[in-house]
């Protein structure tokens, strides 16, 4: 078997043996990708465009988006190539760099959705408070809090987790570079458990911050309670329940991924899981978090026409230039 210093690739869980079924995972995950992509990219330009989006939910919008392009970029595009391209290998560097900004970006977005989580709550439990605990200032400190501590999270356990010495053959049973699969290449004992032990340290902290998020939805749904009009109760539901399932999905599937006894562990359990908190997020989160967001529709509504209609403007212009060519051409003479 080989270690650590002379390992040079891993091979990755390819999605099934048979060709057809390669193709139709590679044509699966590229419309994913690229919902993921538009829905996020309207996103960013309409809370960057519209000043009327330059709100504190507005501004973790957008930190949000650049989490779950970072989350759908790391991980989709090599599993798509090796699906295309009928192969499963990924070099020593390329793991170590794609579990780093994996875990950076997907850490950063859990803490993000708590901070949104903490705005939903004092924007309508304490609203006269609002402005002095939300204000520009804080929003910027709660956002780079959370993607430098994402970062240091991630530090830790890439740095960890590949300074283990790995004897246990290269094969890893997912489809793109995760923890555990990596720790069951290690021979290192002691390195083993300070890993395990540090993802069970960092799944105490997603817990507790779980908490925080069904504590404070819990206080929502004790204030919608008090509105007096059914059809602002059912407009309030509709909107903070969708949240609260993704983030309950996202949590319960991340968590058992990592934490999951060995012997319930099986490549199709594993891939299910991986997909519902790696993939689907990316995708459900801005259909989630701006479906009744109107200021946020009618902004990418007027920046669609906007373009459209520039679009149609700039091929009309060039329309009527052609009409004049043939007399451009016999002024020339």
């Amino acid at each position: 078997m080989p270690n650590s210093t002379s390992l040079t690739q891993f091979l990755l869980l390819a999605f099934s043996d048979r060709r057809e079924l390669q193709l139709l995972h590679f044509w699966l995950f590229l419309a994913i990708s690229l919902a993921a992509l538009l829905a996020n990219s309207l996103i960013l330009s309409a809370v960057a465009c519209d000043h009327h989006l330059h709100t504190p939910m507005g501004f973790f919008l957008l930190n949000l988006s650049l989490t779950d392009l970072g989350c759908i970029c790391t991980t989709v595009p090599k599993a798509m190539h090796n699906s295309l391209w009928d192969t499963t290998t990924i070099s020593y560097m390329g793991c170590a760099t794609q579990l780093f900004f994996f875990v950076f970006f997907i850490s950063s977005e859990y803490f993000l959705l708590t901070i949104m989580c903490y705005d939903r709550y004092v924007a309508i439990c304490k609203p006269l408070h609002y402005g002095t605990l939300l204000g520009s200032r804080a929003c910027a400190h709660m956002a780079a809090a959370a993607w430098a501590t994402g970062f240091l999270y991630s530090l830790l356990h890439t740095a960890n987790t590949f300074s283990l010495p790995l004897c246990q053959g290269n094969a890893l049973g997912q489809f793109f570079c995760e923890i555990p699969h990596i720790l069951k290449l290690s021979c290192s004992h002691s390195g083993y458990l300070r890993e395990i032990e540090l993802i069970v340290l960092s799944a105490c902290f997603v817990f507790g911050c779980f908490i925080f998020v069904v504590f404070s939805y819990v206080q929502i749904f004790r204030a919608v309670l008090w509105i007096p009009s059914q059809q602002g109760r059912y407009k309030a539901f509709s909107t903070y329940l969708p949240h609260m399932a993704v983030v309950s999905i996202f949590v319960s599937t991340a968590i058992f991924s990592q934490l999951k006894p060995p012997s319930i562990s099986s490549p199709s359990l594993d891939l299910t899981l991986s997909v519902l908190y790696s993939v689907l997020p990316p995708v459900l989160n801005p259909l989630i978090y701006s479906l009744r967001n109107h200021e946020l529709k009618d902004a990418i509504r007027k920046m669609m026409i906007g373009c459209f209609s520039g679009a149609i403007t700039c091929r009309f212009s060039s329309a009527q230039l052609s009409l004049f060519d043939p007399f451009l051409a016999q002024s020339a003479f």
